[in-house]
């Protein structure tokens, strides 16, 4: 959220207008009558939410079977990371774009220590997450000297690092195509010093393709929406805090669940109808929309 944007004169969000945790359970209950296998709490930052565990585990009692995955900056992760775990979280993400520490702090516009996430992922790991992945997003001229050091510093921590090519989200990244280091680039660059072989991957729908370390069996996973778009095989629907149904994580308006909730509407319905009706395809067609004004934020509706 940056501070040319967020700063101490913006005004959030009323509370009465962001959905409720009962509300969220409602709007689920339509959501997995029409299939849905897996739900993803993100952000923003959703470790600030208020009680976090509290509607983690009003979902794991409502829906025992789904899986439940949480994705964060990892900067409150080691205060939270036992009581997100006893709640019933099932899986947590984790951005880490550096690891040095003065390369972390201007990456991310903070003062916080690289040292609070890792300590961070070193609490998600104590405390019995069985699957744990880190999120590092490379910027072509910023980062992507960092990219041997992470795969180093976690080779033995049973993790997963995901490198994702940076990604025009939002208006406020000032992303710029020659800033792309593509899943190609990322691979030499892994492979000028190990051995990672291409796995593929596991699901038709999964966005990260896998790759593992001849010696040591360590996994990374790569995520190319920018080279190699995967619009046609996506399966993932958002929805804000605000209530907003979005179609694609690049969209440019989304769908007022929160209106056909408080109004008495028939969810389900309109979920299906927004879902059947799509036709976002913004990476495959990404040139015919590089010029519109205001995609949504990342900050909004999470990755």
């Amino acid at each position: 959220m940056p501070r040319e944007v967020f700063n101490e004169e913006w005004e959030f969000l009323p509370r009465d207008e962001m959905l409720t945790y009962e509300e969220i359970i409602t709007l689920l209950d339509s959501f997995t009558k029409l299939g849905l296998k897996k739900i993803r709490l993100t952000g923003g930052e959703p470790l600030i939410r208020k009680d976090i565990q509290k509607l983690i585990e009003l979902i794991k009692s409502s829906f025992p079977k789904i899986e439940l995955a949480l994705t964060t900056n990892g900067s409150l992760l080691k205060r939270h990371s036992k009581n997100l775990k006893n709640a019933g979280l099932d899986r947590i993400t984790i951005s880490l774009d550096a690891i040095d520490n003065d390369l972390f702090q201007s990456m991310n516009d903070t003062k916080i220590p690289v040292s609070n996430v890792l300590n961070g992922i070193d609490s998600a790991i104590e405390s019995g997450f069985r699957e744990i992945k880190i999120n590092c997003v490379i910027k072509k001229g910023t980062n992507e000297n960092q990219i041997l050091p992470l795969i180093e510093y976690f080779k033995n921590k049973n993790v997963i690092l995901r490198f994702i090519e940076f990604m025009d989200v939002g208006n406020t990244n000032n992303w710029n195509l020659n800033q792309v280091m593509t899943k190609k680039e990322i691979v030499k660059k892994i492979n000028s010093k190990y051995e990672f072989v291409h796995h593929g991957r596991n699901k038709k729908s999964d966005v990260a393709e896998q790759w593992i370390e001849t010696q040591s069996s360590q996994k990374i996973e790569i995520i190319s929406s920018i080279s190699e778009p995967f619009c046609s095989n996506c399966t993932r629907a958002r929805v804000s805090s605000d209530g907003k149904l979005y179609t694609c994580l690049f969209g440019f308006r989304g769908f007022d669940l929160k209106k056909v909730l408080r109004e008495g509407g028939d969810l389900t319905y309109e979920i299906k109808r927004v879902w059947e009706e799509r036709d976002d395809k913004f990476s495959e067609m990404r040139t015919e929309f590089i010029t519109k004004p205001q995609k949504i934020e990342m900050s909004y509706i999470g990755g």
